[in-house]
């Protein structure tokens, strides 16, 4: 069940929650859609070019906050994140204690489930926080404020993945945050799920979905993309792979500041820094 949504806003954690009662979790229910490999696109970010922090990390130590109705991706995450880091501990967090329950049959070595929110209830600092599907049924004035609560948790070189999906994955995108701001905007789609590239901005995080209006530099870069799709249609006839990395190096040489390349564009995925699509004051 969904309980009507609470304001978020409290910049510190007090007596282990934000409204200062001992033991409450930070945070509202939500509706706890789900679906296996939903989150396979930032899982494979994660496991593939961010891995260098899981294998650095003194105590590899992950979150997947919010993970929904089924347990299914944090399982998953604890999988693929095994591969990279074999001690990995991840923590699937709740704030639902019947999905907890539901969830406790499938714990392991590594792998845990816990009642809590935005607080974090883990022993330590994790160096992975992944939050999919969660931030977007906030209002977008409590989005700082959350973002806070969890960078102040996060060890040295952590992560926090703020990230938005469809049902089954197919179009993604996602904020990446150290413990001091915001670090770049993620996008990642399924080839032939889309007719434009901007049909993506249905699935923008909290942060910047209700930016996206003339004026606004995420609403700039939704045009760029089409404008270079559409300039780069050659390239059809070699498929849609090639299509869409003759649309990130259009980006890249007109100033987009575009961090990753073709072993990741190919995925049907590119990364921007944030500066460049922050919303407006």
């Amino acid at each position: 069940m969904v309980q009507k949504a609470e304001r978020v806003t409290a910049p510190q954690i007090s007596g282990g929650n934000s409204t200062g009662r001992p033991g409450r979790p930070v945070g509202n229910v939500t509706r706890g859609t789900t679906n296996p490999n939903r989150m396979r696109r930032v899982d494979r970010w994660l496991a593939g070019p961010q891995a260098w922090r899981l294998r650095n990390a003194v105590d590899p130590l992950v979150v997947d906050l919010g993970y929904g109705a089924t347990p299914a991706t944090a399982v998953e995450l604890f999988d693929r994140l095994a591969a990279v880091r074999p001690d990995v501990q991840v923590f699937g967090i709740e704030i639902e204690p019947e999905r907890v329950r539901a969830a406790l049959p499938l714990q392991r070595p590594g792998l845990s489930f816990r009642v809590g929110g935005f607080e974090l209830p883990v022993p330590g600092r994790p160096v992975l926080v992944r939050a999919f599907n969660v931030l977007r049924q906030y209002e977008e004035a409590d989005v700082p404020g959350i973002w806070r609560l969890v960078q102040d948790r996060l060890s040295p070189g952590g992560l926090f993945i703020d990230g938005t999906c469809d049902e089954i994955g197919r179009r993604v995108t996602w904020v990446a945050l150290d413990a001091e701001r915001p670090l770049s905007l993620s996008i990642s789609v399924r080839f032939g799920s889309f007719e434009l590239p901007s049909d993506v901005a249905e699935r923008l995080p909290k942060a910047l979905i209700h930016r996206n209006v003339p004026g606004e530099p995420v609403h700039a870069l939704m045009q760029a993309m089409d404008r270079a799709w559409l300039e780069c249609a050659p390239l059809a006839s070699f498929g849609n792979r090639q299509r869409w990395q003759g649309m990130c190096r259009t980006l890249r040489d007109a100033g987009w500041p575009v961090q990753d390349g073709p072993a990741r564009w190919r995925l049907g995925e590119f990364t921007v820094g944030w500066d460049a699509v922050a919303p407006l004051a």
